[in-house]
């Protein structure tokens, strides 16, 4: 069991790594990066360049009763918290996860609020 764990970890930073060597923020076009857990949700926007998190929403901000409503309403109320700050692009780094379920949910409700990537 514990040599299935190494190799699930292992693929898991592979394929992070292959993501993120093509992805990169700026103050004006930043990452988001997005981690899910059991039951939680996070997502932020990140500066590369400066090493600084510009915006971050955390699924407790935004209270539904299905993980994909929720999901989306994450992306919106981020959109509109970047919208502020006067940024319109991103480049979305969704890590080591597969674009469905949860992740394409947030990154739609993004794309609903106006942010482009």
């Amino acid at each position: 069991m514990l040599e299935l764990n190494k190799i699930k970890n292992e693929l898991k930073s592979r394929r992070k790594k292959r993501v993120r060597a093509r992805v990169s923020g700026t103050a004006k076009r930043p990452r988001l990066s997005v981690f899910r857990s059991q039951k939680h949700l996070f997502v932020q926007a990140i500066d590369d360049k400066e090493g600084k998190t510009i915006v971050s929403v955390h699924d407790s901000e935004v209270k539904m009763k299905k993980r994909e409503e929720q999901a989306m309403a994450m992306g919106k109320l981020l959109a509109q918290k970047l919208a502020e700050k006067k940024i319109t692009t991103a480049v979305f780094d969704k890590g080591y996860y597969k674009y469905h379920g949860l992740i394409k949910a947030m990154a739609d409700g993004a794309r609903k609020e106006g942010l482009n990537f």
